[in-house]
């Protein structure tokens, strides 16, 4: 083993295109087709052994890494922690009947019962996994146990006792299918390849007929249950892998046919959409989960295939490459993902095993989706490359929080690749770009500044409030009643990932309206995923500002509301109307909620007064103008309000919201304001600017200015804003009529934005998606109507803009864009 993973030497023993990814470019057979014959039978068997050990070399350096010193840190602690844990692993192994280690008992003693199985099953597949950490110290250099011939048997012998006991072709399957058929076949396959030279033909074709026996043919022959999206990828590797691992070329072909489906663009169910938005579990947006291993999966089989007689030369896998920046670069910020697109992902904060500095949180989730970009950028091309690594590049630099190449966690291979990137001193970090971005498709829309961020979260018969499954995410009920999360350039990064899950009180989640009606644990049962019956919801964008509403209807709750969001270039303006319950419970609309961290001390000011910072304070101030949190964010109340704020101390564990999760305790500091909206409100309403990273001067400012923010209208009907100095008008039609100049034929979401050199951007959307024909009249003078959206039939100017829509029903709530010259 050498010293340093020569990126040369790893090349020479492949062809010399072991991690080129491009999908363009000639294979050496058709798509479907087996590679042609050599001339002879021995030559054929030749050259069939030499591509199946290519394939297995390259996956070996997919898994492991290459281009790294072992003795150069970080590499140095991994590799040693590696060495340790594996070492740790051997001396406590013991086979015996039910089980491969004493603490993992995979038997299962209740069939017939899922959720009882599911732990079982979930043994099974950590004992492949420690199997796996075995493996990856004998092959790794600097572990410790690199080449050590015990630790190899050890391996092997822990294969076979499995492969025998519990994962065999000739034993049933239990618990949760997806132990059988992607976690385990993975990780069982990955470590035939690392040892693939140790195994006898016998071991090899063991191991392959349990593969077989789980994960059949048949297991991709539709595209539906199961097998949609990221599981269906993770299926395809399986085949894929069982194909390198069994010298199966069929299998390979199978596996890759298969990944067809994955690639366009879906309008119901699971999978990527035209706007960017990603569905798993029928109506959960999950990029941030899912879809993260939907990425990392697809960049693996491309790299992996590439250059080969099996390489994936479908032309709808360019659609994937898209995605990168339509679907996933909007959704991570300053080095982490945003947690309103990886729902149950969320609750598994801490494990039983780890340690805090081990959790898993916003910033760790990131990370293995910012090393799938760098490899998927090899594919890509020149131009595309070029920007996704100066995209990653400033990520990694400007994550103070948690930075990617200092999370413990983080794989040694993708470590690798993202070093490389940061040492490289011809990437030019890009900064966050300025853009809103409107996912329609899943109810979610981002909102990005040079120096701060926000997404929002909602919910519709399309989308789910939230989702509960495993015993996991079990109080996340109210993360799609209008959560709106932010986060500054320097500050706020921890806001999420520093045990705000467990700790945070549910029913305060910052921009939510909810009734406090007491919901139990796992609300809507195992799969709910509980919806409400209300349809408009969504909003408009013409890509830098955005105007967003959502008809909430509340969780197993009579309340009702009609919120609304404008989001400009240093805040956001938020509206609520029609807030109506008849559940015997107070109804509140939280402003913010700050997780302050376990000392935190945060200053408060509310009109300029500053408030006292003693722990379980509360207070309402009836006739607030701005508050203001020092180092956190300015809030402005138009026409006042009574805003109630508090500070406590909230203690949680991950178990109380993650079965799975550890019982430690902690407790962090919340520095909570909000409106109450009172027992059963009638038509109840709110006002009110959030303004990320302002000081108390600028804020204090902002709401001496009245003229700077005209409200047009919050009512139930509709909700509209101006603000004369950016030129916006944002306005949310629940119902036809007249909101200042504009005027609509059918419940729409309107912006407009008029600009300096003398042009007018009109940006339309039907979040109803019911909408069958729309007059639009605009009390502006226009002299020309420069472009139209397609689903615009007639327009008219003069002293007014008239546009008329035909039937945008069917247009998913995408926006429709007009560009007019001003009279």
């Amino acid at each position: 083993m050498t010293s340093v993973w020569s990126r040369r030497g790893f090349l020479a023993t492949t062809g010399g295109s072991a991690l080129t990814l491009g999908l363009a470019g000639p294979a050496t057979a058709a798509h479907g087709a087996e590679p042609s014959p050599p001339h002879s039978a021995p030559e054929a068997a030749a050259a069939a052994d030499d591509a199946f050990a290519a394939l297995r070399t390259k996956w070996r350096a997919l898994i492991l890494g290459e281009s790294f010193s072992p003795t150069a840190e970080p590499f140095r602690t991994k590799l040693a922690t590696l060495g340790t844990q594996a070492a740790s692993f051997r001396s406590a192994m013991a086979p015996a009947s039910g089980s491969l280690w004493p603490d993992l008992d995979y038997r299962d003693p209740a069939p017939d019962t899922d959720q009882e199985s599911y732990g079982y099953s979930q043994r099974m597949n950590d004992s492949f996994n420690r199997l796996s950490t075995m493996a990856q110290a004998y092959c790794q250099p600097g572990t410790g146990l690199t080449g050590d011939a015990a630790l190899k048997d050890a391996v092997i012998a822990g294969l076979d006792h499995l492969c025998t006991d519990v994962y065999s072709a000739s034993k049933p399957r239990f618990g949760n299918w997806w132990n059988f058929q992607i976690g385990s076949p993975q990780t069982l396959m990955d470590i035939a390849v690392l040892l693939h030279e140790h195994l006898s033909p016998q071991q090899i074709a063991t191991y392959c007929a349990a593969v077989d026996a789980y994960v059949p043919d048949s297991a991709v022959s539709n595209y539906t249950g199961t097998s949609t999206g990221a599981n269906r990828v993770d299926l395809c590797r399986v085949l894929v892998l069982r194909g390198v691992v069994g010298d199966s070329a069929a299998k390979i072909v199978v596996g890759r046919d298969a990944l067809s489906p994955v690639f366009p663009y879906v309008t119901t169910g699971d999978g990527f959409y035209a706007d960017g938005s990603f569905i798993q579990h029928t109506n959960i947006p999950y990029i941030g989960g899912y879809g993260a291993v939907l990425n990392d999966g697809l960049g693996r089989l491309f790299a992996l295939l590439r250059g080969s007689a099996w390489q994936v030369d479908d032309p709808a896998s360019r659609l994937f490459l898209d995605t990168i920046e339509k679907a996933i670069a909007p959704f991570i910020y300053n080095g982490l993902m945003m947690d309103n697109v990886s729902s149950r992902g969320i609750s598994r904060g801490l494990t039983v095993s780890d340690t805090f500095q081990l959790a898993q949180d916003d910033h760790t989730r990131a990370h293995g989706v910012m090393a799938s970009i760098v490899i998927l950028g090899q594919g890509a091309g020149p131009a595309e490359e070029a920007r996704w690594r100066a995209m990653v590049k400033g990520w990694l630099q400007r994550d103070h929080y948690g930075p990617a190449l200092k999370n413990p966690k983080l794989s040694l291979v993708n470590t690798a690749r993202l070093q490389a990137l940061f040492d490289d001193d011809t990437v030019k970090a890009s900064p966050e770009p300025s853009v809103h971005r409107v996912f329609h498709n899943m109810d979610r829309a981002t909102h990005r500044r040079r120096d701060w961020a926000a997404s929002l979260s909602m919910a519709s018969r399309r989308i789910a409030h939230y989702e509960f499954g495993n015993g996991e995410h079990a109080r996340g009920y109210h993360t799609g009643s209008g959560w709106l999360s932010w986060w500054g350039d320097d500050h706020g990064l921890e806001q999420y990932s520093d045990a705000y899950w467990p700790t945070v009180d549910p029913y305060r989640l910052p921009g939510i309206t909810v009734s406090r009606k007491p919901l139990p644990d796992g609300v809507g049962g195992n799969w709910g995923n509980p919806k409400p019956a209300t349809g408009w919801v969504g909003g408009t964008t013409d890509g830098e500002y955005g105007t967003a509403g959502q008809h909430l209807q509340g969780v197993t709750s009579t309340m009702e509301a009609k919120k609304s969001w404008f989001f400009l270039d240093d805040c956001v303006v938020c509206l609520g109307a029609g807030i109506t319950s008849a559940d015997g419970a107070g109804v509140e609309t939280t402003v913010d909620n700050r997780n302050l961290g376990a000392a935190g001390t945060a200053a408060l000011s509310i009109n300029g007064i500053r408030q006292p910072a003693t722990q379980g304070w509360t207070a309402t101030r009836k006739h607030t103008s701005w508050a203001h949190i020092d180092g956190h964010a300015g809030y402005v109340f138009p026409g006042g309000t009574a805003l109630t704020a508090l500070r406590e101390e909230r203690t949680g564990a991950w178990k109380d919201i993650n079965t799975g999760s550890s019982p430690q305790p902690f407790t962090r500091r919340y520095l909570t304001l909000w409106q109450d909206h009172g027992t059963d409100p009638q038509d109840a309403s709110y006002a009110y600017i959030l303004m990320p990273g302002a000081g108390q001067l600028r804020t204090a400012a902002r709401a001496l200015d009245h003229d700077w923010l005209q409200i047009l209208a919050n009512d139930a009907g509709h909700q509209g804003v101006r603000v004369p100095s950016r030129g916006f008008t944002g306005i949310n039609f629940w119902s036809p009529g007249t909101v200042g100049t504009v005027t609509v034929s059918a419940p729409v979401s309107v912006q407009i934005r008029e600009r300096r050199d003398g042009t007018a951007t009109i940006a339309v959307a039907d979040p109803s998606r019911t909408v069958q024909s729309l007059t639009l009249t605009w009390k502006r003078r226009v002299a020309s109507v420069l472009s139209t959206a397609p689903s615009v039939t007639a327009t008219g100017t003069g002293s007014a803009l008239t546009l008329t829509f035909g039937d945008l029903s069917g247009s998913y709530g995408a926006t429709q864009k007009v560009t007019v010259k001003l009279g």
